[in-house]
């Protein structure tokens, strides 16, 4: 399991291109990188990510080529949940306010029906299972 601190602009980068490419060699990361770094940084940045789990590697003919350990959604989740924390202090009211509340947030009748089904699913998930303690709590840490 990856460790779940946050990664890098360029960790994230190399994430993105091994979750497009399936598996790389390091050489072939590289390439798939905005304003690609050396190859000695690429393999430095693979190793880290390796050693923190969030890639696996293995031998490939003659070098070795690197591979996500998790699902990209699994990895969005994970994300998703790091950006919620640090800057909604874990509200995911707050975070899904601030972005439907964007001026390029721009969401067709589809996207919204969606949006609305799953809100319903929590809704029913909350009445069987009944409310957390978060959701207990105000998003101003005021009890309800």
């Amino acid at each position: 399991m990856p460790k779940p601190e946050g990664l890098s602009r360029r960790e994230r980068q190399i994430m993105d291109a091994l979750h497009r490419l399936g598996r790389a060699a390091p050489d072939q990361v590289r390439e798939a990188l905005p304003d690609p770094p050396t190859y000695t940084a690429v393999n430095t940045m693979l190793r880290i990510l390796l050693n923190h789990g969030h890639v696996g590697r293995a031998l490939g003919g003659r070098q070795y080529v690197y591979y996500p350990t998790q699902p990209r959604q699994s990895a969005a989740r994970t994300a998703l949940r790091q950006v919620v924390e640090t800057f909604f202090g874990g509200s995911a009211e707050r975070a899904m306010t601030t972005l439907l509340s964007e001026a390029e947030t721009d969401l067709t009748d589809e996207e919204l029906e969606r949006l609305s089904a799953a809100i319903e699913r929590a809704k029913d998930k909350e009445h069987r299972d009944g409310p957390s303690d978060a959701q207990n709590v105000s998003t101003e840490g005021e009890a309800r």
